[in-house]
């Protein structure tokens, strides 16, 4: 039978209490005390359950991330600098998976959310690429838990983001630069917001340039599993730009996933056009693709940092960290960067 918090007490001759304070480090026993208690739990074997600890600090000792399904690049980045940070911490993170696309409502989402807030199992909640109006953000602040947005911005919570207007601009301005004048962007789901955002970056720039811009320049896909961020949704996007009667020069793209399918498409229908995309996953530089590079890693470095931040001093003031991304140029944004066959392209990850 194992050994028990009683067991310590009965064999040092101190209450329960006294027991509790040596584990949780509280000051208000000897050193003497302290020292005796410690040695017969360790001659016990005994060690105090984390869980346990964590309920007398009222603390779990766990920081959830609040994702959507994880099937991309992107999140795995993010992930990886959170569950480094953690590493130097007391901290736990654990996943918390929601669906956000295909048949699911916004109501739906947000009810997701909210059931793991109920919950209350974690310290501290990092929500990651999850959109919703201020009055939905405005309701979540009822549970008075600390929560850091990443991809999202909300005046009321700490949060982590890159400006996706500005990055859309300077990728469509480069390509401008190069004098192309019938850019197409290859969207998402038009109404996600990062779409939203981009849409309005290219836009902008086509019109700083005296470049017409309607509604028949965005192209997306019919699939749209996880806001359209599939390979499949680029490929279906890039194959109706390619037979648009508009005869499109270039293409800024909205996520490198996507431009993976476009690239499959050009390569289908031995056609090729610049392209400029976003994200700049770790395989962007095998594909010659340029891309605007997010710091994704370092965005779930500072994510971890501001929400325990926020966990340990709950009244300092609220943090915004806005990104500027950077334009990283490959071989796929220039004309004739593709030979017939993209597989027999050796790219050069440094040119441009």
């Amino acid at each position: 039978m194992s050994s028990t918090i009683y067991d310590i007490a009965r064999e040092a001759g101190v209450s329960i209490a006294t027991v509790s304070r040596v584990f949780n480090n509280n000051p208000k026993v000897s050193p003497a005390t302290r020292d005796k208690i410690l040695e017969i739990a360790s001659s016990y074997g005994y060690h105090p359950r984390a869980q346990a600890q964590s309920l007398a600090r009222r603390k779990t000792g766990l920081i959830t991330a609040i994702v959507p399904i994880i099937s991309n690049y992107f999140f795995m980045e993010v992930l990886a600098g959170m569950q480094d940070r953690l590493a130097e911490c007391e901290f736990e993170l654990q996943i918390s998976n929601i669906k956000t696309s295909g048949e699911v409502r916004g109501d739906d989402v947000r009810q997701q959310v909210e059931d793991i807030f109920k919950r209350g199992m974690s310290d501290g909640y990092i929500v990651v690429s999850i959109h919703f109006d201020d009055q939905d953000w405005e309701y979540f602040k009822k549970y008075e838990t600390p929560i850091t947005l990443i991809d999202e911005y909300y005046e009321g919570f700490d949060s982590v983001s890159v400006d996706s207007v500005e990055g859309a601009y300077t990728a469509t301005k480069s390509l401008i630069d190069q004098g192309y004048e019938n850019i197409a962007m290859l969207c998402a789901v038009k109404d996600s917001k990062p779409v939203i955002d981009r849409s309005n970056g290219f836009r902008k720039a086509l019109e700083d340039h005296d470049l017409s811009f309607n509604e028949d320049h965005l192209f997306t896909g019919l699939d749209t599993e996880r806001d359209g961020h599939t390979e499949l949704n680029g490929y279906q996007a890039m194959k109706a730009i390619l037979n648009d009667s508009n005869s499109y020069d270039a293409v800024f793209c909205n996520s490198d996933i996507q431009a993976l399918g476009a690239l499959k498409a050009m390569k289908d229908y031995k056609k090729t056009l610049p392209i400029i995309s976003f994200d700049d996953l770790s395989f962007s530089q095998y594909l010659g693709l340029s891309s605007m590079r997010q710091p994704m890693y370092q965005m779930g470095n500072i994510a971890i940092d501001k929400l325990t931040n926020r966990i340990n001093q709950p009244q300092i003031d609220v943090t915004h960290t806005v990104f500027s991304p950077e334009l990283i140029v490959r071989n796929s944004s220039f004309e004739d960067a593709f030979s017939p066959d993209p597989a027999e392209d050796k790219f050069s990850a440094d040119k441009g």
